[in-house]
């Protein structure tokens, strides 16, 4: 066992990027060197949690720690994957306050936000190829950022993730797609996910305390959101700066182009969310609001993980989960495009800003430079100009 949890933290120390970077580094540990899996099932794990709501290359290696060990090795693969960049994070939220409290400008951080921008505008081209295999996919993007375009309401998302999937699954044109397999999933797993939705929804519509709040956004986003940390932005940025106000645009920026220089999850960006949410009580609360948002956007797809896992191989017979994915998917492409827009605009049109933005996204497409330098590109020139 501890010599796994040491091979997943080599796993999260390493991993930079998206999902698709993440996957390599598993490979080349977990495969290549350490042989705990095959390829093959390696590939089979990320195309099952591609299906599941959740941050994906999260849920991969917790499939291998719990196809490793079990249950229990499983969340400590969790815990050990993630916990290294939520520590970070966590701290980052205090950032801030830190700079303020030292009379420090805040200037050296003004091309992290544009830079930001510009990953999120090559994570929208690179899902976009991946996603757009015909015309119904092509379409769903478009509807689907059209959509969360003209409707900045929390709702519009799950609410097209549904309606694309359903599309997908009525136009494909095939016939006895939900087809009957014999399976005896751990339903323990899926009812805690479910008491945990419907709690956390029923708490934050009686109490308005700002930790209720922050608990009940972030597991809801865990289980709305398919794919990786890209995929997120757009629910986020619209609830917690358009919406609740928590932050303002260039302070959540600023934290989502920070975590593009750290190795793990993106979606620990989730820890500085929450602790920027919970600013203006004290220090304790603050953290307590960054565990709020790293645990409950983790939490659902951990969950799920353990409920569907065991009885995978019977699931991957039923041809009506490939079918709505493939919907799903072009729903999530269309909604990070519109992000992008949206986050062009609340930046701001200036010479600067677009040329920050169109710099970071060139260095990026050229696959030369990796994100961490850009980022801190961005903060040196930020310091010297």
């Amino acid at each position: 066992m501890k010599s796994f949890l040491k091979d997943v933290l080599m796993c999260s120390l390493g991993a930079y990027g998206g999902p698709e970077t993440h996957i390599s580094v598993f490979i080349d540990i977990l495969v290549v060197k350490k042989k705990y899996l095959s390829e093959k099932d390696l590939i089979e794990l990320t195309a099952l949690c591609s299906i599941l709501p959740g941050p994906t290359s999260t849920q991969v290696i917790t499939s291998v720690g719990y196809r490793t060990g079990g249950p229990k090795l499983a969340m400590l693969t969790m815990l050990v994957w993630s916990l290294p960049v939520l520590v970070i994070m966590t701290l980052l939220s205090f950032l801030y306050q830190l700079l303020a409290l030292g009379s420090i400008s805040f200037d050296f951080l003004r091309f992290i936000g544009p830079m930001a921008v510009g990953f999120i505008a090559v994570a929208a081209v690179r899902i976009g190829r991946k996603v757009v295999t015909d015309a119904l996919t092509a379409l769903l993007l478009v509807l689907s950022a059209a959509a969360t375009w003209f409707i900045r309401s929390p709702w519009i998302f799950p609410a097209v993730l549904i309606a694309a999937g359903s599309a997908a699954s009525l136009l494909s044109g095939e016939k006895s797609q939900w087809n009957r397999v014999s399976i005896s999933p751990p339903w323990r797993y899926l009812i805690l996910f479910l008491l945990l939705a419907a709690g956390t929804l029923a708490a934050a519509l009686l109490f308005a305390h700002p930790l209720v709040q922050i608990a009940e956004n972030f597991y809801r986003y865990g289980y709305l959101v398919f794919g990786g940390g890209q995929v997120v932005v757009p629910v986020m940025h619209t609830e917690l700066v358009q919406v609740s106000q928590y932050m303002t645009n260039e302070e959540f920026l600023t934290g989502y182009g920070l975590v593009q220089g750290l190795p793990g999850p993106m979606f620990s960006f989730a820890a500085y969310a929450g602790g920027m949410a919970a600013r203006g009580s004290t220090v304790f609360i603050q953290i307590l609001g960054a565990a709020a948002g790293g645990i409950g956007i983790f939490l659902p797809g951990l969950l799920l993980i353990f409920f569907v896992y065991p009885v995978w191989e019977s699931l991957k017979q039923i041809r009506g989960i490939q079918t709505a994915l493939r919907g799903i998917t072009a729903a999530a492409g269309g909604m990070i495009a519109a992000s992008a827009v949206v986050l062009i605009q609340s930046s701001g049109i200036g010479i600067s800003s677009i040329s920050v933005m169109l710099l970071s996204a060139a260095l990026l497409l050229s696959g030369k430079i990796p994100a961490p330098l850009i980022v801190a590109l961005m903060l040196v020139i930020g310091m010297v100009l």
